[in-house]
């Protein structure tokens, strides 16, 4: 299988190091830097104006001290949030990312990014693909970058801007589904990303014959996820990056 020539670390920060800093933002994405992890996944959608924007959900409610629907927000008005005081005090006055700033930060710490395109109910996939593609191949080397999302839609939008020698796409899944293959081979996808409890070695085995890359999200015990390694899997997206890497350490010294 032709793809960009990513070398996938043993661990990707979920939403940023989101268990130190608040998910999604640059400072989190600072946090996973200072503690030796070389890759984030972060999730992209656009507020109502058009602007792209780090964020997961399709409301502010759970991470600031706003209200609203992304679809409905302005970047002013998303400006006004804090973004940061949820988590924490000594966050109080975070503010959400624009993906031009975060892009900015991935080249400044020379991170790698799984970057989920979030496409929340009701939302157009198309104009959130047309509007972040072109800025993330403009900004980040094909070895840094990694674009994903549960959207069939939104996944071949994103093929018609790039060849698989250029720009890797990885399937997210739930379950696995029973064309879950047919689904990866019509956006030639270069990994396919699984929620790690639904996946059965079985898929997992047919997956690595079949060449994709898997990834597993959200495990953050790393004794539970253990016996998934022998399955594998090139790369866990965890909260935990730390905790993780102390128990890979301490079991490579036993």
């Amino acid at each position: 299988m032709t793809h960009p020539t990513i070398k996938l670390p043993t661990l990707i920060a979920h939403r940023g190091y989101s268990a130190a800093a608040p998910e999604n933002t640059l400072t989190a994405v600072r946090a996973a830097h200072q503690a030796g992890t070389t890759w984030v996944e972060l999730d992209v959608q656009l507020l109502g104006d058009g602007t792209p924007v780090i964020w997961h959900d399709s409301d502010v409610s759970r991470c600031s001290d706003g209200s609203g629907l992304l679809a409905t927000m302005t970047w002013p008005q998303a400006q006004q949030l804090d973004a940061g005081s949820w988590f924490g005090d000594a966050f109080a006055g975070e503010k959400m990312a624009s993906l031009e700033a975060m892009l900015a930060l991935l080249n400044e710490l020379k991170m790698g990014v799984n970057l989920e395109i979030k496409v929340n109910k009701g939302r157009d996939p198309i104009a959130l693909v047309d509007t972040v593609l072109p800025m993330v191949l403009n900004s980040l080397p094909a070895e840094r970058l990694i674009i994903s999302s549960f959207d069939a839609d939104a996944l071949s939008r994103c093929r018609h801007f790039a060849a698989k020698e250029t720009l890797a796409i990885g399937v997210l899944f739930g379950s696995t589904p029973k064309n879950w293959r047919a689904q990866c081979e019509a956006v030639e996808a270069f990994s396919i990303h699984s929620h790690w409890p639904r996946l059965k070695r079985t898929q997992a085995d047919a997956m690595k014959r079949d060449g994709y890359q898997i990834l597993c999200y959200t495990p953050n015990d790393p004794s539970a996820f253990e016996s998934r390694w022998t399955w594998g899997i090139a790369s866990a997206i965890t909260d935990e990056p730390v905790a993780f890497q102390r128990f890979l350490d301490n079991r490579r010294q036993r």
